[in-house]
């Protein structure tokens, strides 16, 4: 039987270790620095920009966060030895260029190069947000990244409700909502941000009030407005992604060319009876509404719900869906809905894709951003399906 000593000893064996300056080089280079320490280490100090996934978790871990296996890794820990036996593991997980930090973070530290105390959650975030932890593709980093995340719902209607309580429940830390009704009772059918003791009142503050007590961690900016030509790109400016509630098509249109132009994704929902459809309009990388829809069909093609009816529980189905692609596009995880159309029949009960592709004729692209100008757009005055009616 083998002393840890001896046992550490035949690990290091196995393993290239290098010293500080060449795990420097190495991360200059492109390598990921892996730190195996514990929670309560890092909160002590960290290097900026390492990935962090404890000991404990790294078998069943580490291949989501670092799927490339032929990328250079630097393992760190507080001293070099967890590091040594994290290295033989990666190893055996089929890494190809896994490398040792001899002296760990401690060495590192103190040949004063770089470090910080890194922004940690609070003791009542990590229990609030406890299952988004445990997942890898989230974990801690995740969760900070939606705490400084800032979305911006247009409309607190059908799907604005959903989208802004799953927005809110996440821990999106800024959300704004643009909405200049007021709440009506026959909203309570599917706007579920509102309730009856709130009838006449604005439906921001009906909103603020939801979400505020929902999740205290939240800033909630409220717009008591209507979209113009004149507010859209200052309302827009600072959002990291935009959920389209809108009911009518000039404020789509007008959202659409804004955000083209500040190259903000817009995720995309509308309702209509028992169907609904979600998409992702990022001018970066994919077809915008435009491209989707270059003209409003008339009128009698696109009646409103308070014309056609809607069931109540279709746009929890949509917004929710909105929020999910949301929180994808802030994670940077899955496959965001970008040139995809998600279309749902609730009588089916089915869900049918469809591609989507840019429009040559389009002009108001990502690539003439500095040419789009934002003008009201009197001639379309149709109704739009409805989403937030």
């Amino acid at each position: 039987m083998s002393s840890f000593r001896e046992l550490l000893a035949t690990t290091r064996s196995r393993i290239t270790e290098v010293d500080p300056a060449a795990a420097s080089v190495a991360v200059t280079a492109g390598a990921v620095l892996l730190d195996v320490r514990e929670p309560d280490e890092i909160e002590q100090g960290a290097v900026p920009g390492s990935v962090h996934v404890v000991r404990g978790n790294l078998e069943a871990q580490v291949e989501s966060r670092l799927p490339d296996k032929s990328q250079t890794v630097v393992v760190m820990c507080a001293g070099g030895t967890r590091s040594a036996f994290a290295a033989v593991t990666l190893q055996e997980l089929g890494y190809t260029d896994v490398v040792s930090l001899d002296g760990g973070f401690n060495r590192w530290k103190d040949e004063g190069r770089p470090w910080e105390i890194p922004a940690l959650l609070s003791s009542d975030q990590r229990n609030r947000y406890s299952r988004h932890l445990l997942l890898p593709e989230v974990g801690e980093e995740g969760q900070q990244r939606l705490l400084g995340s800032r979305v911006l719902l247009l409309g607190a209607g059908g799907l604005g409700s959903p989208a802004a309580l799953y927005l809110a429940a996440a821990g999106v830390g800024t959300v704004g909502i643009i909405d200049m009704d007021s709440v009506d009772e026959s909203n309570l059918q599917r706007q579920i941000l509102h309730n009856r003791d709130r009838l006449g009142q604005r439906k921001v503050e009906s909103a603020r009030t939801t979400l505020t007590a929902l999740n205290p961690d939240v800033d909630i900016i409220t717009f008591d407005t209507r979209l113009e030509a004149g507010n859209v790109e200052e309302i827009l400016d600072g959002f990291d992604v935009v959920i389209d509630g809108a009911d009518n098509f000039v404020s789509r249109y007008l959202l659409n060319d804004a955000s083209v132009k500040l190259g903000i994704p817009v995720v995309h929902g509308s309702i209509f009876r028992f169907e609904g459809q979600v998409t992702v309009f990022d001018p970066r990388r994919g077809p915008t509404y435009r491209d989707f829809l270059p003209q409003p069909p008339p009128p009698e093609l696109a009646p409103s719900c308070s014309e056609a009816g809607v069931l109540g529980v279709l746009p929890g189905i949509i917004g929710s869906l909105q929020a999910l692609e949301a929180i994808k596009i802030l994670l940077k995880i899955g496959d965001p809905l970008i040139g995809r159309l998600l279309a749902f029949d609730a009588l089916e009960l089915t869900f049918r894709e469809y591609k989507l592709v840019a429009d040559p004729a389009n002009e108001v692209t990502w690539a003439n951003r500095d040419r789009i100008e934002i003008v009201e757009l009197d001639d379309v005055c149709s109704p739009a399906l409805d989403s937030a009616r």
